[in-house]
């Protein structure tokens, strides 16, 4: 496989990660400020800026931080890379490079997520942004589902790295940006704005579900971490993204033959992960464990780029 096809296929599956990530992000947003309640209003809104790391990009051309401009900010304007559009315009330029190695159903997945914000100007009113990003997630599934039905082969392995590790490092970044910026000032922690916006932080990764299995005594903080970064079972927690880095690199190595630091590093990180307890975790420091995992996670990720030859 040539080196430029094994990056579009990387970074297709990252960039409609990303974009289903942040329409989910928006959606669990709206959600916060229409259902809560005591809606946290502008520190939700700053904090979704801050998850995708569009604080800087968003205070330079705007003065106010509200739901109707954030969220035409994070998903129809073209202007920065951190908006659904953009990504989505990366990622279907990714798609046709590599159209070849696509089946009918992924490719035209792409394109039907692209056709959702053909000629929209603005994300609308509560309902109808909640619709927008709807179809956003249900095509973003409908191409998942399209590429678990391909053929076993490079293809499909790269495009699930790239989603693994991108959905690591969205993880991380929400629950660090949970942990310290969301919970307004004058709130208490266990407080009723700050259980609305744990449950928040379930539904944004599908998780809520899973929380009610896997634990008996109601809605705490600790547990979580717990679910969000030690559970394998839960696919977009840290250890689930960990194991899925690892399983594709591995089906990679034997396909391709090509072995070298990226392995190394992703199955260093299994075996501290595996060791990992959260109530340690927030002992030593959250926010300093999750920083560590996404400077490692970049690093990571230019190690695949270097044991793949990407351009």
């Amino acid at each position: 496989m040539l080196s430029r096809t094994a990056s579009s296929l990387y970074w297709l599956g990252r960039y409609v990660e990303r974009a289903d990530f942040i329409a989910r992000l928006v959606e669990a947003t709206v959600r916060l400020g229409a259902l809560s309640a005591r809606p946290a209003g502008e520190a939700a809104w700053a904090s979704a800026l801050s998850v995708t790391y569009t604080e800087e990009a968003y205070a330079a051309a705007h003065q106010s931080i509200s739901q109707q401009p954030v969220a035409h900010f994070l998903t129809l304007d073209m202007s920065h890379p951190g908006s659904i559009v953009r990504c989505l315009e990366q990622a279907r330029n990714n798609a046709r490079a590599v159209r070849t190695s696509l089946t009918r159903e992924a490719w035209t997945a792409i394109n039907r997520l692209w056709l959702l914000f053909a000629k929209r100007v603005s994300p609308g009113g509560t309902t109808t942004t909640l619709s927008l990003i709807e179809g956003v997630m249900a095509e973003a599934r409908g191409f998942e589902g399209a590429i678990h039905r391909m053929m076993d082969n490079e293809a499909t392995m790269l495009i699930q790295l790239g989603a693994a590790i991108e959905r690591a490092d969205n993880t991380a970044r929400l629950l660090d940006v949970k942990y310290h910026l969301l919970l307004p000032e004058g709130e208490k922690v266990g407080g009723l704005v700050d259980r609305d916006q744990w449950t928040t932080i379930l539904q944004t990764v599908s998780a809520v579900t899973a929380y009610r299995w896997l634990y008996s005594d109601g809605l705490r903080p600790a547990n979580v971490i717990d679910l969000l970064i030690t559970r394998a079972e839960l696919p977009r927690s840290l250890a689930g993204c960990v194991e899925e880095v690892v399983e594709q690199l591995n089906a990679l190595a034997k396909r391709t033959g090509l072995q070298g630091e990226a392995d190394r590093m992703a199955r260093a990180r299994i075996a501290r992960m595996q060791k990992t307890r959260a109530h340690e975790v927030i002992v030593r420091g959250l926010h300093e464990y999750l920083q560590a995992f996404i400077r490692e996670n970049a690093l990571l990720d230019a190690a695949i780029a270097r044991q793949f030859r990407f351009i």
